[in-house]
């Protein structure tokens, strides 16, 4: 696969340069009321309510070779979710964006992972009206995340759907707001490890697929792609694939999927900002498409990493030199 050797040789010898770099936010730089500080040295309030009750949201944006990929879509996410909680980021979004880009900007960090956390604040709901609230804004960015390291995508990783957990409902917990209550999904991680599997997919109460610890779930079958509707959390890099699929011509159903649909298909993959297009080539212990990265999401996959290149979809970081940080 040429295109993922190209990939994947720039990228380290882009982490290997950072390495080299240096700098106090070489290995991450956050921002806490106001202030900047490496990434190891932030600190939050004990008695914010985002870490005692997990009432906050939160996005993850990504930079990809000294560009940011589809910020305004994690923004405008990231501002819906704030509006379901009633919550109100303290800075006005412009603002924001530009904190966002002049950390990265500063940090050097070439292929980051760039969080954006709004929290209640010191005031639990209980106690005081949601709209009179002071709510907290924390940001940061590190190098690149990968859900799925990046050398080991070319063979594929495993997984299995969850036997002994499943999705907490939409009724009960809304998902297309991205947060930080990981009950369900930290148990389908440890139910996934204890069956010699690495990434669980988590059905619902209805016998359907939902998604993973952190990415959206896609079947493939015939060449159509199939992705749950409900019950997920309505993934950027989601929304980028099925947006390729358009471009190629190709069928693309969100709908319901039965839990039965993965057995059997011709492909499965994960998809994140935290790693793009993530192939599965094993499920449940058993091969899925005869154990390969199946065309189809290779084709994804060199796509959606093309796609960073893209100025309708990316823009370029002008990089601060780390003398002067």
């Amino acid at each position: 696969m040429p295109a993922f050797d190209a990939v994947l040789d720039a990228y380290a010898k882009r982490a290997e340069a950072l390495e080299h770099r240096g700098g106090p936010y070489a290995k991450g730089i956050a921002w806490v009321e106001g202030n900047l500080a490496p990434v190891a040295e932030a600190r939050i309030p004990l008695l914010d309510q985002g870490f005692l009750h997990s009432d906050l949201t939160y996005d993850v944006a990504g930079v990809w070779n000294g560009r940011f990929f589809r910020l305004d879509d994690h923004l405008d996410r990231l501002e819906a979710g704030c509006a379901k909680l009633r919550l109100r980021s303290p800075l006005p979004r412009a603002e924001l964006r530009r904190t966002l880009v002049d950390m990265v900007a500063k940090s050097g960090i070439r292929d980051a992972f760039v969080e954006v956390i709004v929290t209640r604040g010191l005031s639990f709901v209980r106690e005081k009206d949601p709209a009179t609230a002071i709510n907290h804004l924390y940001l940061f960015a590190l190098p690149f995340v990968w859900v799925h390291p990046l050398a080991l995508q070319n063979r594929g990783a495993s997984a299995v759907v969850t036997r002994s957990v499943r999705r907490t409902p939409p009724g009960a917990m809304d998902p297309t707001v991205k947060n930080l209550q990981w009950g369900d999904l930290i148990r389908g991680l440890m139910e996934a490890a204890d069956r010699h599997a690495v990434y669980p997919i988590l059905p619902d109460g209805d016998g359907n697929i939902t998604e993973g610890s952190g990415y959206n779930v896609f079947v493939v079958r015939d060449r159509v792609l199939f992705t749950p509707r409900r019950g997920v959390l309505e993934g950027v890099t989601r929304k980028t694939v099925l947006e390729i699929a358009q471009s190629k011509g190709w069928r693309a159903c969100v709908e319901e999927v039965p839990v039965e649909a993965l057995y059997g298909c011709d492909e499965i993959f994960f998809s994140t900002t935290a790693g793009g297009i993530m192939p599965v080539t094993r499920l449940d212990g058993q091969s899925v498409g005869g154990g390969q990265v199946g065309p189809v999401t290779r084709e994804l996959w060199e796509t959606y990493w093309d796609l960073h290149d893209d100025p309708k979809l990316s823009f370029a970081i002008d990089y601060v030199d780390a003398a002067s940080t």
